[in-house]
């Protein structure tokens, strides 16, 4: 009886050796990015006051409201800082595109120019106060807030399927409260400049035109760069694979009888 032999290995080193290389290099970029994410976060502040001083709403309330953002599914609905979304909008950019409305309207008596510079002043100059941990909003800006407190609760409370919800989704008032501090909050840090820099916490995403808030270049050269990378690359492996057989990956050779 033939002795049995060994069978080879399917890949060879090298490869097992690029497929390493390239898992730990991946894995350091998101170490690094993620690291990056976390020591240029926006401020959650503890309290937001309008200019005489009264409580908006506060951390606690920002905190709740996402807890019920997750709770209720509504990622799954919707989306939050311009992730996107299939069903329902995105809640950042939907609260932005509404305040930055009302404030234009609440504006309205300086006329039509003069009310939107004075929105687009208001939603990109940051008034964050690290000191205090408390951001100030305007009086258009805490205008809009109340009102948007009053849209969401028709929204989420509609007792039928109009917006994609559950009829009655979400009744409870201050629930409503703090889902819209939450989506404020949001809208805030899309918008307001970071300090000492020309765009936002998340480098103006998502855009609203009302609020001057669009894009940096460098999103979007990235954003195409990445893209490139990622089709390149897939094309680069299956260029090789296809092109020299000594990579090792061509199934078992058949063993003679």
């Amino acid at each position: 009886m033939a002795a049995m032999t060994k069978r080879g290995f399917l890949l060879s080193r090298g490869w097992i050796q690029a497929v390493i290389l390239i898992f730990l290099f991946g894995f350091f970029v998101l170490g690094f990015l993620a690291y990056r994410t976390y020591t240029g976060e926006p401020p959650i502040p503890e309290k937001v006051t309008d200019p005489d001083g009264n409580v908006l709403f506060t951390r606690a309330d920002i905190m709740a409201g996402q807890e019920s953002f997750l709770r209720n599914g509504l990622m799954e609905y919707g989306s939050i800082f311009g992730h996107g979304a299939y069903l329902g909008p995105d809640f950042t950019v939907d609260y932005l595109h509404r305040a930055a409305l009302l404030s234009i309207d609440f504006y309205n008596h300086l006329g039509s120019d003069r009310a939107r510079a004075a929105t687009v002043a208001d939603y990109k100059t940051n008034r964050y106060d690290a000191a205090t941990n408390t951001l100030a909003f305007t009086d258009a800006q805490a205008h809009s807030y109340q009102e948007l407190q009053k849209y969401y609760y028709g929204f989420f409370s509609e007792p039928t399927t109009k917006y994609g919800l559950r009829p009655g989704a979400i009744t409870d008032a201050t629930e409503i409260q703090n889902l819209t501090a939450f989506f404020a909050w949001s809208a805030w840090c899309a918008s307001a400049l970071r300090p000492g820099l020309n765009y936002s916490y998340p480098n103006n995403w998502p855009p609203e035109p009302l609020v001057d808030n669009h894009p940096t270049a460098d999103t979007v050269v990235w954003s195409v760069l990445s893209l490139i990378t990622l089709l390149g690359g897939i094309g680069l492996l299956l260029a090789a694979f296809g092109r020299w057989n000594f990579l090792g990956w061509h199934g078992r050779e058949r063993e003679k009888i």
